[in-house]
């Protein structure tokens, strides 16, 4: 348990859990369910283990059982009552929860273990886009408000990445469709978010296409060289921090210019950055889409 986060304040436990603190501090006080520390100030502080129980609170909460019956248990019977219903029920609620202790303990154990039920019972697909997705979008805004550090999003997006990474790796001796477009896949200069695009890759790959990954942080002069070596080219890049929002329309008006110029050239792109884009306003060859799902099912 070295260096590992065992004091929360409540405003973490209500980032974490999704519950109000003020509804968490109506739990302590009317059924005693979380008992925390205080300190000389009299600001509560909380251990890892009202972590993980406020967590499983929340699971059962949820899941339909009403917050006196869950006070009713005794302390060894929720992490027993959590098991029962993910096991009949919807796992996804469960497992990011599951992934979330393993990120803030970075416990490797339970991130796998987790992973392995999950596989059991969905595809790699549908483990990505109901448990993967959402965990991530959690762990951006637990990032932002300062109740993670970055090296626990550093922890739980590798591991996540390693798991693309073994599906790729099973579909990459697969011969792409015959006369199959190319898709090269990039990011933009100063970008590094690829889970999403390498995503994309793995979904290309497993209908058949041919592909070329490039990753993060790629000049846009360098991808004229494509053409030399592919004739009917799809570019994908994924927007997440970079560019600015004031050179996306720029950005995107330059690559029209210096790399769609043949008829069957055109550019896929979609990210958080292109929110405040005006979409009449970019050329007809470049593509925005608002989810990985929707672009995947566009092709």
């Amino acid at each position: 348990m070295n260096n590992i986060q065992v004091n929360f304040s409540i405003k973490d436990l209500e980032n974490l859990s999704g519950i109000k603190a003020h509804t968490i501090r109506i739990w302590e006080k009317r059924y005693n369910l979380l008992s925390p520390n205080r300190t000389e100030t009299n600001i509560r502080n909380y251990s890892l283990s009202s972590l993980q129980k406020l967590l499983n609170i929340s699971y059962l909460n949820n899941n339909g059982l009403k917050i006196s019956k869950i006070a009713n248990l005794k302390e060894e019977e929720i992490p027993i009552k959590v098991r029962e219903i993910a096991s009949r029920a919807q796992v996804e609620d469960h497992a990011i929860n599951a992934f979330k202790m393993a990120m803030i303990n970075f416990d490797q154990v339970l991130f796998y273990n987790t992973y392995n039920n999950l596989i059991e019972k969905k595809t790699f697909s549908e483990i990505f886009y109901t448990v993967f997705l959402p965990l991530l979008n959690d762990v951006g805004l637990l990032w932002q408000t300062s109740t993670i550090t970055p090296a626990n999003e550093h922890f739980i997006s590798n591991h996540i990445k390693q798991k693309i990474l073994i599906n790729i790796e099973r579909l990459q001796s697969l011969e792409p469709k015959p006369k199959s477009k190319t898709f090269v896949l990039f990011l933009p200069e100063n970008e590094i978010h690829d889970i999403g695009l390498l995503f994309i890759n793995y979904q290309l790959r497993s209908k058949g296409y041919h592909t070329i990954f490039l990753g993060e942080s790629v000049p846009m002069d360098s991808l004229k060289d494509l053409h030399e070596f592919f004739d009917d080219i799809t570019f994908i890049s994924y927007f997440t921090i970079y560019p600015e929002a004031e050179t996306i329309e720029d950005y995107l008006n330059k690559f029209n210019e210096l790399l769609l110029i043949d008829k069957t050239s055109d550019f896929l792109v979609l990210g958080p950055k292109l929110a405040s884009v005006e979409l009449s306003k970019l050329p007809k060859k470049i593509n925005v889409f608002n989810s990985i799902e929707n672009l995947i099912k566009d092709l």
